[in-house]
């Protein structure tokens, strides 16, 4: 497979589960297991993820680079609810901590393939 292609897939993979995080987020929070009835103000945790989604879908390698920090953050959420949380709440945890780590691998692999060769230094 050629380096542009495999970019291009990680984009794919990247802009996907980007997506698909967002949208569990914004649906968990405001109707499916909201931590109040009717919403919960936790639903802002997706503007990050919204301000991400541009550089993301144009392959914007800044972005990258640095959303793969801030998935982190999401991670370390998904990971505490789904084993302190119960019922839905602990299913969408988990939905959430395995689309972090699909997003979080296909960032740093999409940092690595388009990153500038670099001569080697002799010494």
């Amino acid at each position: 497979m050629s380096l542009l292609t495999n970019a291009r897939l990680l984009n794919l993979i990247s802009s996907s589960s980007l997506i698909a995080l967002i949208l569990l987020c914004t649906a968990w929070e405001l109707w499916l297991a909201p931590l109040r009835p009717g919403g919960s103000m936790l639903v802002l945790k997706v503007i990050p993820l919204l301000i991400a989604l541009f550089g993301i879908l144009h392959g914007k390698r800044y972005t990258y680079q640095w959303t793969s920090m801030l998935i982190l953050l999401y991670f370390t959420e998904g990971t505490v609810r789904a084993t302190s949380d119960t019922g839905l709440s602990q299913i969408l945890a988990c939905i959430e901590t395995a689309l972090t780590l699909v997003f979080f691998a296909s960032t740093i692999y999409y940092a690595k393939a388009t990153r500038t060769s670099q001569p080697r230094r002799a010494g």
